[in-house]
């Protein structure tokens, strides 16, 4: 199997979550071994996908480096991610990425808008050899031997519209279109409220976020999924574990994970070289062969 970048460059315009303001967002295709490389095209700086350039992760993965940064990107990271794409410039006017409806499925048409290409090198993959585990007052994340590619995630809140909800997720491009893509962000009104104030969350509606008060949902539309809530954690969890630099081969398991859980693991797992493997994947690699999107893609280069 060989390593993909996309067969055009796409671009849109969306508005930032936080900020507010419209952001220009073009995707340009990039050579093997080039990685996922972000392009303030402002500021004139780019920022490789790279666990060490996450400089936060409060209320979303943000990336920065010579003084620019780069915000809200594990949506998108997430479709990259889906669509099997290991490298791709991604240029930016502003400092975050377009919020568009709240979930993926808006980065997901336009990747197959663009295509996928396959390139000259072969792809490979991280295999998990053992458990790893980051723990915080009882929230935890785990990546786990699997022969397959599983996100298993479980989520706790006293609200009544939510309350646990537990989601098991085998991966392919296909079930991820189906099961992951279109699940929203989420929020509470009183956070909304209390971000706005601070200066954040400017760009947040209905259109883009499922909102709750203490009764209820408040969107008119209501869910697209009835446990929408933990499929866009694992949406956002396949976002994170982007920024290993290429597909897991193993299982991701998390009660009440976040951001900054999944940052430590990435890094704890680096670190401990005992836990993976580095994998080339042949063509003869049956779980890549199922696993992602084989539609659209031109010929190599």
């Amino acid at each position: 199997m060989r390593q993909r970048t996309i067969a055009k460059s796409v671009e849109l315009v969306g508005v930032g979550l936080h900020k507010g303001v419209p952001v220009r967002m073009i995707l340009e295709p990039l050579p093997s071994d080039s990685g996922i490389v972000f392009f303030r095209s402002d500021k004139g700086v780019s920022i490789p996908l790279k666990i060490e350039n996450v400089i936060d992760t409060t209320m979303a993965t943000v990336i920065g480096k010579d003084g620019a940064k780069v915000s809200t990107i594990e949506h998108l990271l997430s479709s990259i991610y889906a669509y099997g794409i290991d490298n791709l410039r991604i240029i930016l006017d502003n400092e975050e990425v377009p919020i568009m409806d709240g979930s993926s499925i808006g980065f997901c048409m336009l990747l197959e808008e663009a295509g996928i290409q396959e390139l000259d090198k072969v792809k490979r993959a991280i295999v998990i050899n053992e458990n790893i585990e980051i723990e915080d007052n009882g929230k935890f994340v785990r990546l786990e031997p699997n022969d397959k590619i599983i996100f298993d995630f479980t989520i706790k809140f006293s609200h009544q519209a939510i309350r646990e909800q537990s989601y098991k997720f085998e991966f392919s491009t296909q079930n991820y279109k189906e099961e992951i893509a279109k699940a929203r962000t989420f929020g509470f009104l009183q956070e909304v409220n209390q971000l706005r104030a601070m200066g954040l969350g400017l760009g947040g509606s209905f259109d883009n976020c499922i909102v709750l008060d203490e009764k209820g949902i408040l969107n008119k539309d209501g869910l697209r999924y009835k446990d929408e809530f933990v499929r866009h954690k694992i949406l956002d969890a396949m976002g994170d574990m982007s920024l290993l630099g290429m597909p897991i081969i193993g299982g991701y398991i998390s009660f009440a994970g976040s951001h900054k859980l999944n940052h430590f693991l990435t890094k704890k797992l680096l670190d401990t070289t005992s836990a993976y493997s580095i994998v080339e994947l042949n063509d003869k690699s049956k779980i890549m062969q199922k696993t992602f999107v084989n539609t659209k893609v031109k010929a190599k280069i």
